[in-house]
């Protein structure tokens, strides 16, 4: 029987080039000198630090530009509120999201049932499993899923026949 996968990861490895990238162009751009402007990861946790609100929507752009040029999908960035941090700099976390959360799984799920294509879909911790019959419906459901508005990257992996 037909099945795949339907998965939300980030290549982490990308995301520390994206960084470094990130971290080579303030050292070297004009408007970052004699800035205590970083970036710095912790699993899955980016924390980022600027001088004031200028720089960190300026971090903003480099960690949005570095990101797309490693192909690292941006929808994977989960940004909380800023806060003040020593002095008067401002820090801001950025949480990059792994796995499909419970709600989008079944918003998922209650989509391609509602849509009547004749699969199975089953939650399976932090990914969706769908299974048919035949391979054409995979592709519709493949394609479904691409039409849904969904915060998070999503990946079609481990198609089997």
């Amino acid at each position: 029987m037909p099945s795949f996968d339907i998965v939300s990861k980030t290549d982490m490895a990308e995301v520390d080039n994206a960084l470094a990238g990130i971290g080579r162009e303030i050292a070297q751009r004009f408007d970052f000198k004699g800035s205590k402007c970083s970036v710095e990861r912790k699993d899955e946790t980016i924390t980022v630090l600027a001088d004031d609100d200028m720089k960190l929507k300026q971090m903003h752009e480099l960690l949005k530009v570095h990101f797309t040029r490693r192909n690292v999908d941006t929808k994977a960035l989960d940004f909380k509120p800023e806060e003040k941090a020593a002095g008067n700099s401002i820090r801001q976390i950025v949480i990059v999201k792994q796995g499909i959360d419970k709600e989008i799984a079944k918003t998922l799920v209650k989509e391609i049932k509602d849509s009547k294509i004749k699969v199975q879909v089953s939650i399976q911790g932090d990914e969706l499993r769908v299974s048919g019959k035949k391979r054409d419906e995979l592709q519709d459901v493949i394609a479904l899923v691409k039409k849904i508005p969904v915060d998070l990257p999503l990946q079609y992996v481990n198609f089997r026949d």
